[in-house]
């Protein structure tokens, strides 16, 4: 089995327990606060100013250690940092790898730390299915739309997850959804046109 094969078989089993999680994915010890929250932006930028840098978040090199330890250090403090779960998931996919070299756990693992310590995290999940849709294996199709599902059930007004799910649906040629939630996205002000030049090629755009 090849490792995109590989994770996924494993992200169709999901870890409900958070006993069982912690055993797996490690508990989520000494945290500075949720990434959206404003009154954690002090901490937030200290971890970023020496962990997450530009190099770290674009993978070009860490800065206190490997870019694996530097973004493993960051969604340490900081489970739900959307950023660096991109960057982390980045890496992997890189790498071809179902954990990136340097860090403490698994990609999987690090969405499911991000779930349990922030269940209403929407974002989060969409990061999750995006980074499920690229390794390209049939196998990860219903956890692809599980993932999207859930981030539109937990943000249903969030421009950005609407887009999203609109490009997954047209990647599908499901139009008429890709469609719905493209014109959604728009509504919440989504500022790209991207969703839309592409159903308007494909003459799926009406307005």
């Amino acid at each position: 089995m090849n490792f995109i094969s590989a994770i996924a078989a494993a992200t169709i089993v999901a870890v409900s327990a958070n006993l069982q999680a912690a055993e797996i994915c490690g508990a989520l010890g000494e945290t500075y606060g949720d990434y959206r929250n404003s009154d954690n932006k002090g901490m937030l930028e200290l971890v970023e100013r020496f962990h997450f840098t530009r190099d770290v978040e674009n993978l070009v090199k860490g800065n206190t250690a490997y870019i694996g330890g530097d973004l493993s250090y960051t969604l340490y403090r900081f489970p739900n940092h959307h950023r660096a779960l991109m960057s982390m998931a980045k890496l992997a996919l890189r790498e071809k790898s179902p954990r990136a070299s340097n860090a403490s756990y698994s990609v999987q693992c690090y969405f499911d730390r991000a779930f349990r310590f922030m269940p209403d995290d929407g974002v989060a999940h969409m990061i999750y299915g995006i980074y499920l849709s690229k390794l390209g294996n049939p196998a990860s199709k219903a956890a692809v739309t599980e993932q999207f599902n859930e981030a539109i059930r937990l943000e249903p007004d969030n421009a950005n997850i609407n887009y999203n799910l609109g490009l997954i649906y047209f990647q599908e040629k499901d139009y008429e959804h890709a469609r719905t939630y493209a014109k959604k996205a728009y509504e919440l002000g989504f500022p790209l046109s991207g969703l839309k030049d592409k159903l308007t090629a494909a003459g799926k755009w009406a307005e």
